[in-house]
């Protein structure tokens, strides 16, 4: 019993406790009753973390088919039985009970891709296995973007760090990050860049303001694809530069078909644009224009959310003496914008020892994954890692205005049942895995 009991890594249950408590608090702050119901989800969670941590991890792999199956079943029904909320179709509402299955999805996803990865059938060099393996991950992304859900679709890329940990290429990343600057800087000229200044300097003043503004981005996005190529050819190539070689046929291709996707992109996205909601729209508008002049609408959150925070200055206002949280002027406020009562209520000093608790325990999954002897707990372990990462930059990020406002909760913290409970399981089945290292070493 006693070796049983060292076994398990107290450190990770220490800091899980002390971000969940920390949470239960603030939320308790901004509404006594929000915060009891999610003290009582946080028992519900330990509870249910206790019979989670006993089922083994061979039942998981055998098991992971059927879990992600009937998850993949979840995530279609929704979009036929769901509850619309803030734009999107992804609740199961059940009287005062609501689910959403994007959150089992996620530790289905996490299981699969892991057993999958464990499998004989898997070979990090193989092109056919990798693509396999994104497929699990892809289709539930393809689902997740008919609700539409975009939060959930960042977060979903956390999957897709731990399959570059296995061997996929890492310049999926690159080409990610630059068709979302190029979908984002195209919106941008819109707001900012389509000017009569900037026309006549380009010479593009006598065409209409639309076709100006392609053209305006056509050449600046062309300057930097060119640059990319460059990069991909010469850093990427270096070896082949040094020994002589060509570049194939089939890089150039690619090379090509990247570039031409660009300039499609370029014109599709304000067609894009235009059919997003309107809630979505100005959300985006947000970052380039400033929260002030969307004060009654998209950027009234970001508005009063910023106050809070500026309003916290170093020390903080003191437990429940914020003003901003006491007049609730953020409606958000206990769920995806929790954060700004911990800037209002504990100020700069606050904020950081919870960024502190945070890194300490994402670092120390990571850590713990990287050292696990089996496939699969190491893959599992970089997944569920990666998600709250992914979690955390990006719902602290929309508080302070650096990202679009997307409905992302921020881990055993902002105030909903069925997320805290999911975060738990995730936790309890990598604590299982853990302690099975643990024991074999033994």
């Amino acid at each position: 019993m006693e070796r049983s009991v060292k076994s398990l890594d107290w450190t990770l249950i220490f800091l899980y406790i002390v971000i969940a408590a920390f949470g239960v608090t603030n939320i308790y702050s901004v509404s006594p009753e929000s915060g009891e119901k999610q003290l009582m989800w946080f028992g519900i969670s330990i509870f249910v973390a206790f019979f989670v941590f006993y089922i083994r991890s061979f039942l998981w792999e055998n098991f992971a088919p059927f879990f992600y199956g009937f998850t993949m079943i979840l995530l279609a029904g929704v979009l036929v039985l769901g509850k619309e909320i803030n734009g999107a179709k992804a609740w199961f509402v059940f009287g005062p009970i609501s689910f959403q299955p994007v959150e089992a999805a996620k530790i289905a996803v996490g299981i699969m891709l892991a057993t999958y990865c464990n499998s004989t059938h898997f070979n990090s060099r193989d092109i056919s296995s990798l693509g396999k393996a994104l497929a699990i991950v892809v289709f539930p992304i393809f689902l997740i973007i008919l609700q539409p859900d975009v939060g959930s679709i960042l977060v979903f890329t956390a999957f897709i760090v731990a399959l570059v940990r296995e061997g996929l290429s890492g310049i999926l990343f690159i080409i990610g990050f630059y068709f979302a600057f190029l979908f984002l800087g195209t919106i941008y000229s819109d707001v900012v860049l389509v000017n009569n200044e900037v026309n006549s300097f380009l010479g593009f003043g006598a065409f209409s303001p639309e076709l100006s503004r392609n053209l305006y981005v056509i050449l600046g996005f062309t300057i930097l694809s060119l640059l990319l190529v460059f990069i991909f050819i010469f850093f990427l190539k270096k070896k082949d530069f040094i020994n002589n070689q060509i570049i194939s046929i089939k890089e150039i291709l690619v090379i090509l078909f990247v570039f031409f996707i660009s300039i499609g992109t370029i014109f599709i996205t304000p067609f894009v644009k235009e059919k997003l909601p309107k809630h979505q729209r100005e959300r985006i508008m947000v970052l380039f224009e400033g929260e002030g002049k969307y004060a009654k609408t998209a950027g009234y959150n970001l508005l009063y959310a910023k106050s809070s925070i500026a309003n916290g200055e170093f020390l903080g206002q003191g437990y429940r003496q914020g003003p901003v949280t006491i007049g609730r002027f953020v409606p958000e406020q206990r769920t995806d914008y929790i954060f700004c009562t911990v800037g209002e209520e504990w100020g700069f000093v606050g904020s950081s020892i919870l960024l502190i608790l945070y890194a300490l325990f994402i670092g120390r999954i990571l850590f713990l994954a990287e050292n696990m002897k089996s496939t699969f707990s190491r893959v599992y372990g970089y997944c569920i890692g990666t998600i709250l990462l992914i979690h955390l930059i990006i719902n602290i990020g929309m508080v302070l205005g650096l990202f679009p406002t997307v409905g992302i909760p921020l881990p055993f913290f902002s105030y909903g049942g069925s997320s805290f409970l999911a975060f738990t399981v995730q936790i309890a089945i990598f604590i299982r895995l853990k302690y099975e290292d643990n024991i074999s070493l033994i």
